[in-house]
């Protein structure tokens, strides 16, 4: 019967180009039990992301053991640590999980419950797995980075500019801006990304290759109080720092490759902020559990029908031929929205 202590996944031992065949390879894997506060989870659809390609891009790096990749998932509760409060067996459930930890792509994986949330009634598995790590990283920007107040009627007059409003995180970012009532400026290079950032809540596009601040004094409006970078943070830099409201504040979730000149903010008073969903799973801060509960304010706002899920394709089977096709899809650079892979079987 040993079955019941093995799992499917997909993982790497060797950091090589997609297109070769060991990029990503189908492997079985010990199914880990839970302790603690960790939950052991069914997955059921994993959503691809950015973080995903960079982390399997080729290096001089070979792995002892097989590395799982993947944060985002959607799954059922299989079983619970003894410490755990928030969550049941036979609970439906979403989360992005910790960067420090085996990822998602597998048949079963352990995550902490505080970074985890009820899975919204209304999304199939694919629709929900297409959500928790760009709808964590948008509302720490927005919320717990930028200081965004929730209430729309604090936000009276405010604009935010959003560089790469079509992509996964801005396709979420473009939603929640708009609950918070504010203006929202998205930078689309196509017309196929205009339209979707449009859909999602932009009530501007102007060009990213362009002046930001002539662009939008064009439109008549005001400089932006928010700038959220999604796209390249060198590239855009002098670009933000001039278009920039005086007193504003600028958040970013792409590293940079050299060093920016940070003094260029100086005159403004303006702040520069990070946002990198893993840190409160990283160093387990002591509001953690923060993710929960935002997961879940997602949730209720799905429900309500003021967020929608920015799911664009569906990959079946989970394996790993299907997974070097999502990373394929991910690299070329024009994805809009979310690609889920699904379909373990089980």
């Amino acid at each position: 019967m040993t079955q019941h202590h093995t799992m499917k996944a997909v993982a790497l031992k060797e950091y090589l180009p997609i297109d070769h065949a060991n990029s990503l390879l189908d492997v079985e894997l010990p199914k880990p039990s839970p302790q603690g506060r960790d939950l052991l989870v069914r997955v059921k659809a994993v959503s691809v992301n950015p973080v995903d390609v960079k982390i399997r891009a080729p290096k001089e790096r070979r792995e002892e053991q097989p590395r799982v990749l993947g944060w985002d998932a959607a799954g059922i509760v299989e079983a619970v640590g003894e410490d755990v409060t928030l969550f049941q067996p036979g609970d439906e459930v979403y989360y992005a999980g910790s960067i420090k930890r085996p990822g998602s792509n597998s048949e079963f994986q352990l995550v902490d419950e505080r970074i985890v949330g009820r899975k919204p009634h209304n999304l199939d598995w694919a629709e929900a797995a297409a959500l928790p790590l760009t709808a964590i990283t948008a509302w720490e920007a927005l919320h717990d980075r930028l200081r965004i107040p929730q209430d729309p009627a604090l936000n009276t007059g405010r604009t935010i500019l959003i560089i790469g409003a079509a992509g996964g995180v801005g396709s979420i970012a473009t939603q929640l801006a708009n609950l918070a009532g504010l203006t929202v400026i998205g930078t689309a290079s196509r017309q196929e990304s205009a339209d979707w950032a449009r859909a999602h809540g932009a009530h501007e596009i102007i060009s990213h290759y362009e002046d930001f601040a002539a662009q939008i004094a064009a439109l008549g409006m005001e400089a932006p109080a928010y700038i959220l970078c999604l796209n390249s943070t060198d590239k855009h830099w002098d670009n933000m720092a001039n278009a920039l409201a005086p007193q504003g504040a600028i958040c970013s979730i792409v590293e940079t490759e050299a060093p920016v000149e940070l003094t260029r903010l100086k005159d403004k008073s303006g702040t520069f902020v990070w946002e990198f969903m893993f840190t409160r799973a990283m160093f387990e801060t002591p509001d953690m559990i923060a993710q929960h509960e935002l997961l879940n304010t997602i949730a209720d706002r799905i429900e309500e029908g003021r967020i929608t899920t920015t799911l664009t394709e569906r990959l079946a089977p989970f394996e790993a031929a299907t997974l070097r096709e999502a990373h394929r899809k991910l690299e070329s650079g024009s994805m809009i929205g979310k690609l889920v892979v699904e379909g373990f079987g089980a």
